[in-house]
């Protein structure tokens, strides 16, 4: 029995609340991968803007805001795939690569904020990458791409945002360093908890998304 709770499990509700967006995004014609692009770009567009003025405390303020817009589309554009039989080996590609690059843009900023350690948060991001990699090679061994928590795309979110509000209320040093700890902690656990779900699910020969 897989124990780990993760806030990807809120998925449901997430998505019922966007339906009205889905519906007119489908009247209108938009396609996902321009959603996923858009998500993308919105990422990495504030990504460097968070690297160029790292000591703007309103700017960190604005995360939150930022990675729930992010979340949203990224949802949105699953959604989009389904109802319009878009689904795509091309759109496929860009979800995968598209998240990863978001993370690396949103999260590396934080390196350049005096109270963290440059170092803890780096191995975090590496961690976080490894982490949507194994749970990507589950689709290896004829599994279901895997998004087992406890620190998976949308608990780091959370974790991320919580630290931006932190840089924005000028925060201590030491409350970064047990944060980071934690984070990279649970990504360890989500990691082997990915691999080990991925196993099961190949062995039962019926891949399944959790």
């Amino acid at each position: 029995m897989n124990l780990s709770f993760s806030v990807y499990d809120l998925k449901p509700q997430f998505q019922q609340a966007l339906r009205p967006l889905l519906a007119s995004l489908v009247r209108r014609g938009v396609t996902p991968n321009q959603i996923t692009v858009l998500a993308m770009a919105l990422s990495l567009a504030y990504g460097v803007a968070l690297a160029l003025h790292p000591a703007n405390r309103w700017l960190w303020g604005l995360f939150p805001v930022v990675m729930l817009l992010r979340m949203a589309l990224n949802a949105v554009d699953g959604m989009l795939a389904t109802a319009t039989g878009q689904k795509t080996a091309l759109g496929a590609l860009l979800n995968e690569m598209g998240d990863q690059l978001s993370d690396v843009a949103l999260y590396l900023p934080f390196a350049l904020v005096a109270q963290v350690r440059a170092p803890m948060l780096v191995i975090v991001v590496a961690a976080a990458l490894l982490a949507e990699f194994a749970g990507v090679l589950a689709v290896l061994i004829g599994a279901a791409r895997r998004f087992d928590g406890p620190m998976g795309k949308s608990d780091r979110a959370v974790v991320f945002g919580l630290m931006a509000l932190l840089v924005a209320g000028g925060a201590r040093a030491d409350w970064f360093d047990g944060l980071l700890m934690l984070t990279l902690a649970l990504l360890v656990w989500t990691t082997v908890n990915r691999l080990r779900q991925a196993l099961r699910a190949a062995a039962r020969g019926a891949p399944r998304t959790p």
